[in-house]
């Protein structure tokens, strides 16, 4: 059950990234309508292992873009 969950939270933040050049996590949540930082976090781990984005630190923010 939690990894379906992962895997179908993953392509909601796959779908926000897409067309971007990048977005911080707050508005990753936003655009994919995650409530928990858990969720989001579930959900970058798999895309992260997948190798589908990259992450950085700016302005002491989270930021993610797709790989």
């Amino acid at each position: 059950m939690l990894k379906e969950k992962a895997g179908v939270l993953a392509g909601e933040i796959w779908t926000a990234l897409n067309g971007t050049e990048g977005l911080t996590q707050k508005q990753i949540k936003k655009a994919a309508k995650i409530k928990a930082d858990k969720e989001f976090f579930l959900a970058l781990g798999w895309l992260l292992r997948e190798d589908k984005v990259s992450t950085s630190e700016i302005d002491g923010e989270l930021f993610v873009r797709l790989s």
